[in-house]
């Protein structure tokens, strides 16, 4: 086999998942009452991709943030998993948050999370995040 054939297709197979991945909204995560779509529960323990914004965050120097689907000045902090909006997602990054102004578009990818838990440090409520996220400017 020619050395450059072979190359070339082992780079177009490393390359194909990059190039497949696309971008998905918050809003198909979740169906009309709630409940996950068949995209979160296909996608769950899977990378993925989510645009949004970042809220501002809870406290300062930390791997948490929420992405929302519209910019918000303020961050929308849950009591329960029964108050937790399906515009919002929990994203737990692998090192310090660097803020993004809260009406900068950006991309996150991590690890889906679906099913309730309180973040121990924060006390939030989430029902579906990010793990081992990073996340950049659109």
């Amino acid at each position: 086999m020619d050395r450059r054939i072979f190359l070339s297709g082992a780079i177009a197979l490393c390359a194909a998942p990059a190039l497949s991945r696309e971008s998905v909204r918050l809003r198909d995560l979740y169906n009309k009452d709630l409940s996950f779509t068949d995209y979160a529960l296909a996608n769950e323990g899977l990378e993925v991709e989510i645009s949004g914004f970042m809220a501002p965050p809870l406290k300062a120097e930390s791997d948490f943030f929420v992405l929302t689907t519209r910019p918000m000045a303020i961050c929308p902090f849950c009591d329960s998993e029964a108050d937790w909006p399906n515009d919002i997602l929990a994203v737990y990054a692998g090192d310090i948050v660097t803020i993004v102004p809260f009406n900068v578009s950006i991309i996150v990818r991590g690890k889906l999370e679906l099913g309730t838990y309180r973040d121990a440090q924060f006390g939030f409520v989430s029902r579906v995040r990010l793990r081992n996220a990073s996340y950049y400017r659109v």
